[in-house]
């Protein structure tokens, strides 16, 4: 199902996730992990500062009373002409200044936080009801408060100011920063821990993307956890199960090749040397040629893809290479792109592929002009065309014709053969995760495509659209 239509099928917030997640399991348990922690370490941060709100307010609280109330003993027991001198003291020394109160004072309340609640509840209780607060007094800026030298006397009042520093919490910066810093050691410590749970199954999905591409992975270590241990010991099972049927499979079908081309040979020799009419020889000739070339079509779609590992293969040259015997034989092919291209490839498939569209086109489209074969880049594929003159294929059609044993039998029922020629083609494009296109031809015939990934070298002259 494309992907498209799996997220449509999704919910809404599902398919909000799915774009905004990354791909891979690593990431996406790693930021729901990351996700977790920072909403837990945020929760506990509020808590912890809800909790610790009345603890620090009480301290504050504790501190001014105690400025106030040595500030008032200080006062009452100075000389009334020293009371300026010690005023002046006290804020040099201390950096508390001291005003007297009036009623016409320009005031601006604190703001009306919980800490501050608390912290004006306190000092009011210790110092009386009558205590008042401001964090503006006239043009100055601070922690402003309010005491009488008598609790009795509203006339005698003064306004103490006490350094905003001193309110408010000095820790806030270095408590974050350790806050943090543990939260980085315990996003580094998920990812390690996601990254040990998510390597087998990396591992896993690199040998599955070897076997979809016709080749045997090593064994998975059976190890780990004991539900990635039963599906490491399961896969390995399998591939060892795969293993041996594609060695039963060569087996029988080196027997098959002897079994039945060998006859195949004497039946052929003998009726050359019957001495029959030479149109008779031909035609059984013939008819024996495409049963050989009908048993190897079989015993390449039967023999799946080498084990061997890639090659750099430069397709130019092996156009070529392929090419040439078509054109001993008189056969009108033209070459186009030059220079070179190379691309990953098992060389023995891919010329098989190629062969086979040559042949899939010169047995449809005859004599209906050249055939040309055209190399070259296109939306970062290396690709190989070969366009002929031939009745082409239906647009409807063209996927069914992917499929083994499937033949145009209403357009091109002239020809013989075991439709398995596009299959085998098809089958080395997915080994080599590229893919196979079937496209009209303008002015008619087909256009059959060969598409490799991974191209590196000079470009070559192809234009996709003719």
């Amino acid at each position: 199902m494309p992907g498209g239509q799996t997220l449509s099928r999704l919910p809404a917030p599902g398919r909000l996730l799915a774009r905004v997640l990354p791909g891979t399991l690593l990431w996406q348990t790693f930021l729901l992990v990351a996700l977790l922690l920072t909403l837990a370490l945020g929760a506990w941060s509020q808590i912890f500062r809800y909790m610790q709100e009345p603890a620090r307010a009480r301290d504050v609280a504790q501190m001014v009373v105690s400025v106030v109330n040595l500030t008032r003993t200080a006062l009452i027991n100075a000389d009334i002409e020293r009371r300026t001198d010690l005023l002046i003291e006290l804020a040099a020394l201390e950096g508390i200044r001291i005003y007297p109160a009036e009623a016409s004072d320009e005031l601006v309340a604190l703001d009306d936080t919980r800490p501050l609640r608390l912290l004006m509840a306190d000092v009011r209780r210790q110092l009386g009801g009558h205590t008042r607060f401001a964090s503006k007094w006239k043009t100055l800026e601070g922690f402003w408060v309010s005491f009488r030298l008598h609790p009795e006397d509203e006339e005698d009042e003064y306004w103490v100011m006490l350094p905003p520093e001193r309110i408010d919490n000095p820790d806030t910066f270095g408590w974050l920063g350790w806050a943090g810093g543990a939260l980085v050691a315990a996003l580094f410590g998920a990812y390690l821990i996601v990254s040990r749970v998510s390597a087998p199954l990396r591992q896993l999905a690199r040998a599955a993307n070897m076997i979809g591409s016709g080749r045997t992975p090593p064994l998975i270590e059976e190890s780990g956890a004991q539900e990635i241990a039963v599906v490491a010991r399961a896969f390995n099972r399998m591939t060892g199960d795969l293993a041996r049927n594609d060695a039963d499979r060569a087996l029988i079908l080196a027997g098959v090749s002897h079994d039945l081309r060998t006859p195949l040979a004497r039946l052929r020799l003998g009726i050359e040397m019957s001495g029959a009419p030479a149109s008779e020889v031909s035609a059984m000739v013939a008819d024996i040629e495409e049963m050989d070339r009908i048993i190897g079509q079989f015993l390449d779609f039967g023999r799946g893809e080498p084990q061997q590992a890639l090659q750099r293969v430069d397709l130019v040259r092996l156009v070529h290479e392929v090419t040439e015997p078509y054109r001993l034989r008189g056969i009108d092919i033209r070459i186009l792109g030059a220079g070179r291209l190379e691309v990953a490839a098992h060389v023995l498939p891919l010329r098989r592929a190629l062969a086979n569209l040559i042949d899939n086109a010169l047995r449809y489209a005859g004599d209906d002009g050249p055939l040309d074969v055209d190399i070259g880049k296109h939306e970062g594929f290396a690709c190989i065309e070969v366009a002929d003159r031939g009745p082409g294929i239906p647009e409807d059609q063209v996927e069914r014709m992917r499929h083994p044993f499937t033949r145009l039998e209403a357009a091109r029922s002239n020809t013989k053969g075991a439709g398995l020629g596009l299959a085998i083609v098809d089958r080395v494009m997915r080994a080599h995760h590229g893919r196979l296109d079937l496209l009209p031809r303008p002015g008619g015939g087909l256009r059959a495509i060969l598409n490799l990934p991974d191209a590196a070298g000079t470009d070559t002259r192809y234009n996709p659209a003719t």
